[in-house]
């Protein structure tokens, strides 16, 4: 959820709460004071009439209205208080029933005891209390949409550096060969946020660069003794007389330098790789390069008796010829070193993906750590475990999507080429 639509969320619903709590206190207080003035309006009439009797002795001539009209009786009981009541009245001009507001006191004009029954209409008040009530709700659902989209607004302005921000962070990559340089904002947060980011990604940037230095230097320096090695262990193979013992340590020799050889040759690829040293900017025959592949290994497969089954289309992309090579040369060899003799492979290639399938041995591998460095099943053999790495980091150099499955006992390696 965006802070965006949370805040939203937020403000909304306590606005809403506020309103409707502050519309039922308002509804109550001025349902409260139109009453209060409805009855005093009510003795306002009462007053009018006792003036009137204590001046002429007599009681005034009534004129009733639509909403509020008096009746006058004469009663042997007296009132000794003016008493309100409330009532309902049939309206015939309306045709409906009416709430009325009465008042009955008592007078005594002439010797005569009479009682009075002012009779006030609510209907007016009621029609505006409706009224006041209806604008309210109106006024309070245009407070919440222009609230609602002042809110979208300001916050879009005031989160705008936010998400460039953001945005340049997703675009950075530490082989980009230069530390993050984000701008400096007018708002003290944000740009508090960009210059601590400026600093960590500089201390990164820093340790990277020593780290790459690192790697290409020691990479540069192990070739040396590595060739000497060899060398001599070439000299040494050469003499007749050693004895059996000895050459049996020797081999031992030569077999521990080529592996040191390979896995040094694959970390130096993986190095360049991540350094993007090379550039996918060549015109690649995909279906060209896997058949080359499968001819170079035709002595292999023939010793396992596998089947390799092809449905390749001609596919060219831009992309860089040694790094297809290395691409279909793990996956081919990874296929044969899992298959078991008289076992298939299967290899697809179209205009949106290619893969590789072969029967298992073993069952499924790790599918989280498939393509980890250093990640060996138990029947690996004598690899680097770094032929899946490696094609783990081209497929993100070139940005194709792999994928690992395991499905009717078979290993399936699916790269999903970019739009």
């Amino acid at each position: 959820m965006k802070l965006f639509t949370r805040y939203n969320r937020i403000n909304i619903t306590a606005t809403i709460f506020t309103f409707v709590l502050g519309s039922i206190a308002f509804y109550f207080v001025l349902d409260y004071v139109l009453s209060r003035q409805l009855k005093e309006t009510l003795r306002s009439e009462q007053f009018e009439i006792i003036h009137f009797a204590e001046q002429h002795n007599a009681l005034p001539e009534i004129q009733n209205t639509r909403h509020q009209w008096i009746t006058i009786e004469k009663s042997s009981e007296i009132i000794a208080r003016p008493l309100f009541k409330n009532s309902n009245f049939y309206n015939p001009r309306e045709k409906e029933n009416e709430s009325v507001k009465q008042l009955f006191f008592s007078i005594q004009v002439a010797g005569q005891n009479y009682l009075i029954t002012v009779n006030k209409s609510e209907a007016e008040t009621e029609d505006l209390l409706k009224l006041i009530i209806l604008v309210t709700i109106g006024m309070i659902a245009l407070i919440l949409l222009f609230n609602y989209l002042i809110n979208r607004n300001l916050i879009n302005r005031l989160w705008q550096p936010f998400y460039k921000t953001i945005d340049e962070i997703k675009e950075y990559h530490i082989s980009n060969r230069q530390p993050l340089q984000l701008s400096s904002e007018t708002i003290d947060e944000l740009n508090l946020l960009n210059v601590s980011l400026n600093k960590m990604t500089q201390s990164i940037y820093e340790d990277y660069t020593a780290l790459k230095s690192f790697t290409e230097n020691a990479s540069h320096e192990m070739q040396t003794p590595l060739a000497v090695i060899r060398s001599r262990i070439d000299l040494l193979l050469q003499q007749t007389e050693l004895k059996e013992q000895s050459l049996q340590q020797i081999l031992s020799i030569e077999d521990a330098a080529q592996r040191l050889s390979k896995l040094h040759q694959s970390l130096l690829l993986l190095t360049k790789i991540e350094n993007k040293q090379f550039v996918l900017n060549e015109s690649v025959d995909l279906k060209k390069i896997i058949i080359e592949k499968i001819q170079e290994r035709e002595e292999l497969i023939e010793s396992k008796q596998l089947q390799i089954e092809t449905n390749c289309k001609n596919v060219t992309l831009s992309f860089h010829h040694h790094l297809a090579e290395i691409l279909f040369n793990n996956l081919l060899n990874n296929c044969i070193k899992y298959t078991p003799e008289k076992g298939k492979i299967n290899i697809e290639l179209t205009d949106e993906f290619v893969c590789f399938s072969n029967n298992a041995i073993n069952g499924s591998l790790e599918i989280k750590k498939v393509f980890q460095r250093f990640y060996k099943p138990s029947d690996s053999g004598e690899g680097t475990g770094l032929g899946l790495a490696i094609i783990k980091e081209i497929c993100r150099l070139a940005e194709f999507n792999i994928t690992y499955t395991f499905n009717n006992q078979q290993h399936i390696f699916r790269i999903e080429f970019k739009n």
